[in-house]
């Protein structure tokens, strides 16, 4: 499976794993790395030195390729790239933020970059700015997400049309059939984050993964839409936030009710009451925790299944 995302990032398979807070550790990383795909570090959730140890046990445990995934809003980003460049990753993905801030200082000190988009608008900043290659994430997808609330459906034909650079799509990826579909739409490789977050090696508490197993179809909401929407799973804090919306409190008083730390008590110290459970809308097809080699492995199996099964139905 050959393509330019694949020369891009010298890996197997044009599967990137999403940089998830409180999931994307060393373990993570380094299983999807050595499974064929591109491992990526989230430090969304560490200071710059707790990023630097997972880095350093992310080089023992692979010597395929990996990277970071940088949230361009967090006050400490600085510090943040300044590790990147000292420990000489050669992958970055830059969510959250404008990527005309640091894609050319990044690849000067000779990084690849690709940069989170969820409209035309952000895709053509990405021109503007150099990045490697565009990762366009549909409202499926678990976290944060855009506010023009596009599908990834919709959005990958538009930025399609609108960008000649390598394209990889997010928001409802899970299987080899969701992958080939986005590549028939105009990517060149697929993002996937909810799936791995429920992986063995995922970092995320066992509570957190047993409740995604556990949801059904419509559990996996998008609050805050009116400061920056979230997709997270139904719970008693969700239900807080989407009450507050719908009787109209201020931006001041909803982010009053949401806190500190509510992703990190719901993913990471699995508090199914309080916390915010960040998934896609994939998490209704999610049914076990398997470890990453047999989640790549069965992606791409089914990949070729459904290649071979178009061609039976037109020859």
């Amino acid at each position: 499976m050959r393509n330019r995302v694949c020369e891009l990032f010298s890996i197997r398979y044009p599967i990137i794993q999403g940089g998830m807070v409180w999931c994307s550790g060393w373990e993570l990383a380094s299983a999807v790395s050595n499974a064929g795909g591109l491992g990526l570090i989230g430090s969304g959730s560490m200071e710059p030195e707790v990023l630097r140890y997972h880095i350093k046990k992310t080089k023992e445990a692979t010597d395929k390729p990996f990277g970071v995934n940088v949230p361009l809003i967090y006050s400490h980003i600085e510090d943040i790239i300044r590790v990147i460049i000292e420990e000489k990753i050669k992958i970055i993905v830059t969510s959250a933020g404008n990527p005309l801030l640091y894609t050319r200082m990044l690849k000067e000190n000779g990084i690849k970059v690709a940069h989170v988009v969820s409209n035309i608008k952000s895709a053509k900043k990405c021109e503007e700015a150099g990045v490697d290659a565009i990762i366009c994430e549909g409202v499926e997808a678990g976290g944060h997400n855009g506010k023009e609330e596009t599908t990834t459906m919709v959005l990958i034909p538009l930025i399609r049309e609108n960008t000649s650079l390598p394209i990889i799509a997010a928001g409802g990826i899970f299987s080899g059939r969701s992958m080939l579909a986005a590549i028939a739409l105009g990517a060149d490789a697929v993002q996937i984050g909810s799936r791995f977050a429920v992986s063995k090696e995922s970092s995320a508490s066992i509570k957190y993964k047993e409740r995604i197993i556990e949801s059904n179809e419509g559990e996996a909401i998008l609050a805050f839409r009116k400061i920056s929407p979230v997709r997270m799973l139904k719970n008693k804090y969700a239900e807080e936030i989407l009450n507050a919306e719908n009787n109209g409190l201020s931006k001041d008083e909803i982010l009053k009710i949401k806190g500190k730390n509510r992703t990190k008590f719901g993913i990471f110290d699995g508090d199914l009451d309080e916390g915010e459970l960040e998934i896609g809308q994939v998490a209704a097809l999610i049914k076990k925790i398997e470890i990453v080699e047999i989640i790549i492995n069965e992606i791409i199996t089914d990949y070729n299944n459904a290649i071979k099964s178009l061609q039976i139905i037109n020859p």
